[in-house]
């Protein structure tokens, strides 16, 4: 099943491009506001979308300013000033994602995904 995607600014080409090469829908940013827009407009815009949020942006990581329960998911790439990190990352992303093929897994959720782990909060 493909899944819908809406990458922040700061998502690099790579894991767009593997999304797209994995068969999901991925709407870029850039395409619908502008790179500068506040959190909130980001958040939003993936909503109007109907898609998971994709950023390396740790402010969606707050689950008390972004309640997961309020939108279709959200993906934390947790890169921590490594980015030779990226593809075991996107190694484990598009693994988690392979194995969990339905948007409503997504809904009400965030994932942090890091090199060594997928931590899910509700």
């Amino acid at each position: 099943m493909k899944l819908r995607f809406f990458t922040d600014y700061c998502i690099p080409t790579l894991i767009v491009r593997a999304l797209l090469n994995n068969g999901h829908e991925v709407f870029i940013l850039r395409d619908y506001i502008p790179i500068d827009s506040i959190d909130s407009v980001v958040i939003d815009k993936a909503q109007e979308l109907d898609s998971i949020l994709v950023s390396l942006n740790g402010d969606f990581s707050d689950i008390v300013t972004y309640p997961p329960s309020k939108y279709k998911g959200i993906i934390s790439l947790k890169v921590k000033n490594h980015p030779e990190d990226f593809p075991l990352i996107l190694e484990k992303l598009l693994k988690f994602i392979s194995d969990h093929p339905d948007m409503n897994y997504f809904t009400g959720k965030m994932f942090q995904v890091e090199v060594h782990r997928i931590r899910i909060r509700k």
